[in-house]
């Protein structure tokens, strides 16, 4: 245990998004574990979540993102970490039936509430010098299940390229910004991903989305606590050189380099 993440993060005031289950819920106990103060959101909060560490918004929607900087100031002020977890995916089919709702959709999701709450919540982080973002994006921007979730792919795509670019922006100002991106993770959102007329239990998804992108090498998805454990590390001191970078986390299921 002396090389665990245990009380790294005391005092440190992290805003979590997508925070009510899965991924987003595993990434806040954990930085919670690491001793900071955690604000949790997403648009219905979870069972047993008090009215201090949670506030139920739409973030991707004006209104929604207006209230969760409020929520956030009133809380703690300055943000310390950031963490975009939220994101998902309506498949629908390939590029032929998906429409411009589809991609409005797709687009507000997994990536127009991650820029929105930057806007809002970077400028007071870059005036403290200080600070730590993770967007949490998806392999399938490399490897797109062309007929089911182009939208999803295409949107962490973009979320990716923002993240870049916010990163060699920020970094001067002594903000690390960096992307972690998932492969097939052993959570309720795998049953989403799979085609509305397959309808299967956690094993069997995960299963029909890894044989999709070519399996994975590891013999396993990720679980959700594996991937909290890097956003850990990323936004701890531990990371103090490392920015602008993407963080796969698939078991080796992309078969390429970079």
């Amino acid at each position: 245990m002396g090389n665990a993440i245990i009380d790294e993060l005391r005092g440190r005031r992290a805003l979590v998004t997508g925070a009510s289950r899965g991924t987003g819920a595993a990434i806040v106990a954990r930085l919670r574990a690491a001793g900071a103060d955690v604000l949790g959101t997403a648009r219905t909060a979870p069972r047993g979540a008090s009215d201090d560490g949670f506030v139920a918004a739409d973030a991707t929607t004006p209104e929604g993102t207006a209230m969760i900087v409020e929520r956030a100031r009133e809380h703690f002020s300055v943000v310390d970490i950031l963490v975009h977890t939220l994101g998902g995916s309506h498949p629908a089919g390939g590029f032929a039936v998906l429409t411009d709702e589809h991609w409005r959709a797709e687009l507000a999701l997994n990536l127009l509430a991650a820029v929105r709450l930057d806007r809002v919540l970077l400028p007071p982080m870059r005036e403290a010098s200080r600070g730590a973002v993770v967007h949490v994006a998806s392999i399938q921007r490399r490897l797109p299940l062309v007929d089911s979730t182009l939208g999803y792919a295409a949107a962490k795509a973009a979320l990716t390229t923002y993240s870049k670019g916010l990163a060699q922006e920020l970094a001067p100002h002594g903000i690390r910004v960096n992307v972690v991106s998932p492969g097939a993770i052993r959570t309720d959102g795998a049953e989403a991903l799979t085609a509305p007329q397959h309808r299967a239990d956690h094993t069997t998804a995960c299963h029909m989305i890894t044989e999709s992108l070519g399996g994975i090498p590891l013999g396993r998805p990720a679980q959700p606590a594996e991937v909290a454990e890097l956003v850990a590390f990323l936004v701890c001191d531990r990371a103090s050189a490392i920015t602008g970078a993407e963080h796969t986390i698939d078991g080796g299921t992309v078969p390429t380099v970079g």
